[in-house]
Parts: C-alpha cells; sequence; structure tokens
C-alpha cells in the first residue's frame, strides 16, 4: 500500500479521467517514451492542458520510483519546479499528472527537431540557466527535508509558454536527513551528467547536482552533447572540449554557432567560469546552488565548504549501478536520440582551468 506525506494540495484523478483525457492512451497523444514508460498529452473535462507519465510495468523499482516522484512533488513547490497536479495509483497502473509544458524541453531546442529553428535566444538562455539554478536551489536549500535531485540534465528541464525553466522528473531523487551532507549509495543518474565521486563510488552530496549544473550549463552555452564521439569511436566529454579553450581565454569558441554572435561577451565569460567552478572534480571546491545562483545574477561569492557528515544508503553500500533511461525527449517527436555513455577512469584528478 502506498503512503504518502504531501503538504499541498493535487488530486487523486480516476483512471476513467485520465483515459478520457488522452483518448484512451492514443499513440497520437504520446509525448515522450523512456525505460520508465510514456508521457502522454491530454486535455481535462474542464479544458486544462496536463502530461501523463504512465509506467508501462509494474515492479517493485518502478513503484519506488513513482511513490518518490509523487512524495517529492508533493512536498515542493517553486515557480521553476515542474507541478504535480495529481496521480492514479489502482492495479497496475501508476499515472502521475504534471502541468503541460507547451515548449517541450531544453533538449528538443539544443539538439532536437526545433535546433534549427534557435528559438533560444541569448537571453532565454540565461533565463533557462537562473530559472534552473533557483529550482535546483530551492531543493538543497529550502525543501524540508532538503532533496539530492540526481538527475540533472537537459531533457528534464522543461520549458513553459514563457520559456521559464521547470525542472522535473523526480524519480531518482534522495531526501537528506537532517544534519547529513554527504550520503553513499547506489548509483542513479544519467552517463555523461554524473560528478567523478559519484560515479565512481556512490559518494552522493548536493554537490553532485551542482556538477550536473555545470554540465547542462555548458551544454546551454554551446549546444553541445555532454558527451560526442569522435573518429576513432574515442569519446570526448563537454568539459575536456571546452578546459583548454578556456585556458587560452577562446570563450567565443564555446558560444553555440546558431546564435550568429548575438550574445553579451561578459556574460558569456561569467558563465564559462561558473560552469568551470561547478565541474571542478573535487566536490569540495565547487560553489553551492544557492552560490550559483547569485554568481549568475551577477554576484561574487566565495567557496562555502561544508564540514561533511557521512551516511551509508544501506547495509551493504554495494556499488550496483542503476543510470537513468536513454535521453530521450519528454516531447518524444522531437527526440534527439541516445545519450552517449560517459566512461569515468582512474581516480579523483584535479583539474584546474585558468581562467582570465
Amino acid at each position: 500500500m502506498l503512503y504518502f506525506c504531501c503538504y499541498y494540495p493535487w488530486e487523486i484523478y480516476t483512471l476513467k479521467e485520465l483515459v478520457h483525457a488522452t483518448n484512451n492512451f492514443h499513440n497520437d497523444n504520446k509525448i515522450g517514451e523512456g525505460g520508465f514508460g510514456s508521457v502522454y498529452w491530454g486535455r481535462t473535462s474542464k479544458g486544462v492542458e496536463i502530461a501523463i507519465k504512465r509506467l508501462k510495468a509494474m515492479s517493485a523499482k518502478a513503484e519506488m520510483e513513482f511513490a518518490v516522484e509523487v512524495e517529492i512533488l508533493g512536498r515542493v513547490r517553486h515557480k521553476n519546479l515542474l507541478g504535480l497536479r495529481g496521480f492514479y495509483a489502482g492495479g497496475d497502473e501508476r499515472l502521475i499528472v504534471y502541468d503541460y509544458m507547451p515548449n517541450h524541453s531544453l533538449i528538443t531546442h539544443l539538439h532536437g527537431q526545433l535546433s534549427s529553428e534557435c528559438l533560444l535566444d541569448w537571453p532565454r538562455r540565461i533565463s533557462v540557466a537562473i530559472g534552473s539554478a533557483e529550482g535546483i536551489s530551492y531543493l538543497h536549500q529550502e525543501a524540508t527535508p532538503h532533496i539530492i535531485h540526481r538527475d540533472i540534465k537537459a531533457s528534464n528541464v522543461l520549458l513553459d509558454s514563457e520559456f521559464q525553466a521547470k525542472v522535473a522528473d523526480f524519480g531518482f531523487a534522495k531526501l537528506v536527513p537532517e544534519g547529513v551532507t554527504h550520503m553513499t549509495t547506489r548509483v542513479k543518474g544519467t552517463l555523461g551528467y554524473l560528478a567523478p565521486e559519484y560515479a565512481m563510488w556512490g559518494k552522493v552530496s548536493e554537490s553532485c547536482d551542482v556538477y550536473s549544473f555545470g554540465i547542462l550549463l555548458l551544454e546551454i552555452i554551446s549546444a553541445k552533447k555532454p558527451l560526442e564521439k569522435l573518429p576513432g569511436g574515442v569519446k570526448r566529454d563537454i568539459v575536456q572540449w571546452a578546459t583548454p579553450l578556456v585556458q587560452k581565454g577562446a570563450y567565443e569558441l564555446l558560444v553555440d554557432p546558431r546564435l550568429k554572435g548575438k550574445y553579451d561577451r561578459a556574460q558569456l565569460k561569467s558563465l564559462i567560469i561558473i560552469a568551470m567552478r561547478c565541474t571542478d572534480s573535487n566536490p569540495e571546491d565547487r560553489p553551492t546552488m544557492a552560490d550559483v545562483v547569485e554568481l549568475l545574477k551577477g554576484g561574487n561569492v566565495g567557496s562555502r565548504r561544508k564540514e561533511m557528515t557521512i551516511v551509508r544508503d544501506g547495509a551493504d553500500g554495494n556499488e550496483d549501478v542503476e543510470f537513468g533511461d536513454e535521453d530521450i525527449d519528454y516531447e518524444g517527436q522531437f527526440g534527439p536520440g541516445k545519450a552517449v555513455p560517459r566512461l569515468v577512469k582512474g581516480g579523483s584528478r584535479r583539474r584546474r582551468a585558468k581562467m582570465n
């Protein structure tokens, strides 16, 4: 039996309502698909557009992810987090109902079919970066208990009618006990965005989300994928690509060419420096998300370090890895295809880019 502790009103839908809203989950209503199942567009009897995530198979794992997402979405309310409208749980059906985002996901605009239209001009990219950072900062600083998202990526940033960012998909999220800043757990997330200490040793903290956000920020600036395959089958991550350019001060070479030079040079340099700080290989040298928000808005924040209280999630503390779905776009008809795995080799090596 599922139990949810949610502090804000949401609706428990009937299966009949959601079947009617989606035209019996018709394939024409499908707007996304991944390992979890499918996402459908629907319209309620009151005329409200909604998005419904339908788990494709019931299992203990699926039940847990469903419970975690509904629990967390019921706890949080922020302008930059995707809103929970309600859910249905009965028999073998598990359905989560969200606000519908008409401008699809960030990945659609960076790598999908809409990327050629370049609807994300520079001001919108700045707005998406700030909005995403504010949503994550809320999870880290204001939600009770604090929440680590663990799957920050372009396909989990949705865009409303005004291109305001909404961080979504809390199936891998972790509630942080009071006084704890660091946990050892099984690895969940999407390859290409994982912090080194998390990918290799399962050490998860808020700093892991900061690292993922740094990757996302470089992606927003450059429209490069987190990993790319070079000739000969060699894979290069976006930080490896960006670092030598940053060291040379060649910031303009990191910008999406589809912007055609229409961007603010000072803002560009600031964003790149923030991204490089977020992706520092040493988690203690990364800023907090509150710092990141202030830096994105033009502040100057010093490094804040925390004393680490470590707990182990589960008695075995094993290194089992469970990665997120292929990077399927929320709006499936515009999907860019699979994410490329990021392979982390060797120990945690300090990387310092000269930023001047």
